[in-house]
């Protein structure tokens, strides 16, 4: 299941990434380069830090066929998918949780301390649209907008915290992302945010 919805995420998260790079007027590379990066940068940031090698997409090269595809198929459907912005939240808020889980049980397989488990799981969830906003030259939107690393961070302390306790593997992985998904989706609806600090 998880690995179905990681397709699945993976595919949006491209999808989002060409849309951006569209609106900054980006060619086509341009367009399949943010795309992929928006997709497969978390897992790959992840993996470099972590000393796990091969990187995901090495790998499994599939992962940049499927990417580049959703990317090109979004640029081709922009004006007919910006009208499903609610459905590209709704996948993108899936693909958060998943990566979230997918990046701490990557981490997990490493030896590495509980602490850096989840953070791992955080950075693959968010540093892929980190790295998308940046090409395109734009403050991160993880930095400025509702929840969204907390829900990562969330999401994988819950997953990590039943697997101590010996909750089942399966049923952890649903709880986790179903609790992260629902989180994430009642910050969209409520705009709910972290505190921001203004100057005097």
């Amino acid at each position: 299941m998880l690995y179905i919805i990681y397709l699945v995420a993976i595919s949006a998260e491209a999808a989002s990434g060409a849309l951006m790079a569209m609106r900054r007027k980006m060619d086509l590379f341009g367009l399949a380069l943010v795309g992929t990066v928006t997709a497969l940068g978390g897992g790959s940031i992840r993996d470099v830090l972590l000393g796990h090698y091969p990187l995901g997409w090495v790998a499994h090269p599939q992962y940049l066929a499927i990417t580049v595809g959703a990317a090109m198929v979004a640029a081709l459907m922009a004006r007919w998918l910006a009208r499903f912005e609610s459905a590209f939240l709704l996948l993108d808020a899936m693909g958060l949780v998943a990566f979230s889980i997918i990046g701490c049980d990557v981490a997990a397989t490493t030896g590495a301390h509980v602490s850096v488990v989840i953070l791992m799981g955080m950075i693959t969830g968010i540093a892929g649209g980190l790295l998308r906003d940046i090409l395109c030259n734009q403050v991160p939107l993880v930095l400025k907008r509702d929840l969204y690393a907390t829900v990562a961070l969330l999401t994988g302390a819950l997953y990590m915290g039943q697997l101590h306790l010996g909750v089942d593997q399966h049923v952890a992985t649903l709880v986790a992302l179903t609790v992260g998904f629902c989180v994430r989706l009642l910050a969209i609806r409520l705009a709910l945010t972290l505190p921001v600090l203004k100057e005097r």
